[in-house]
């Protein structure tokens, strides 16, 4: 029995190793703690890519609480498949998107899984969707350093970082810290720390106001030695667009705040790829 799901995992990886041989970059969205717009971020950043006209996937593995569907507005699809090969949904001819809350019912409903169960749906969102060939697929992980992200990380084997988000104060940056000394403990590159919510321009006068205070993000890169990407402050309008399913760099990129994720997203040199 042992060597039965020896040799089954080993076919199960060569499956892996060869459709991500198609994706040309695979980039996490990490978070030592919940609540710092990770998911914003990530599918904002895909958003970018595309519109940048690569061939792009987001991939959402956050078990638990699955937001992708609703910051794109595509709560309530339905995943097509042909035999056992897993169609994503396609937001366009470049842009495809995975959730495990394509496969709820009701996106009320609650998945009462342990570790065995979410490595294998991810394994799933690996070897059976059809992700064709992608010059980025950027994959959303719930926060933490449990069994989504060990998961996903060992499973590709080649990830080529992860951009890890934060919110300026201190609570925050304690956490990640931690995820920042998870990924050098599994040798995965850190591409860089985005500070989100980083201050609040008022969209009347333009002052600006630290409501989680400013900065902490780029003093702990520094001293954690990773790059830093930028400040993302706060803006209302992020909060509109993710309830309305309206991408915010997108349909605000004449804000500031929309300004700033490109000029984050730019510091990855990911556009020069």
């Amino acid at each position: 029995m042992q060597e039965y799901l020896k040799k089954k995992h080993e076919e199960e990886q060569k499956i892996i190793r060869d459709k991500m041989k198609r994706i040309k970059h695979k980039i996490l969205v990490l978070s030592g703690k919940g609540g710092v717009g990770k998911s914003t971020v990530a599918a904002n950043m895909a958003v970018s890519l595309a519109l940048e006209g690569k061939k792009v996937g987001l991939l959402d593995i956050d078990i638990h609480g699955p937001s992708i569907p609703g910051i794109l507005n595509l709560a309530g699809q339905k995943l097509e498949a042909v035999g056992e090969t897993i169609i994503p949904v396609k937001m366009s001819e470049n842009f495809k998107v995975m959730s495990i809350g394509f496969m709820l019912n009701n996106e009320d409903d609650a998945l009462i899984w342990r570790g065995p169960m979410k490595n294998q749906v991810i394994k799933q969102f690996l070897k059976d969707v059809d992700w064709g060939e992608l010059d980025f697929l950027i994959i959303d992980s719930p926060p933490g350093t449990g069994d989504e992200p060990l998961s996903i990380i060992q499973m590709l084997q080649d990830a080529d970082g992860a951009v890890i988000v934060t919110t300026p104060q201190r609570v925050a940056l304690s956490d990640v810290r931690k995820g920042i000394n998870f990924c050098h403990k599994l040798e995965l590159p850190i591409i860089g720390v985005l500070e989100n919510m980083s201050g609040f321009i008022c969209p009347k006068c333009g002052e600006v106001t630290d409501i989680f205070k400013s900065g902490g993000g780029e003093k702990m890169a520094k001293e954690m030695n990773v790059p830093f990407l930028g400040k993302i402050p706060i803006d209302p309008q992020i909060v509109e667009a993710c309830d309305s399913g309206k991408p915010y760099i997108k349909h605000f990129s004449e804000t500031q705040t929309a300004k700033a994720f490109k000029q984050a997203i730019g510091r990855t040199n990911l556009f020069n790829d």
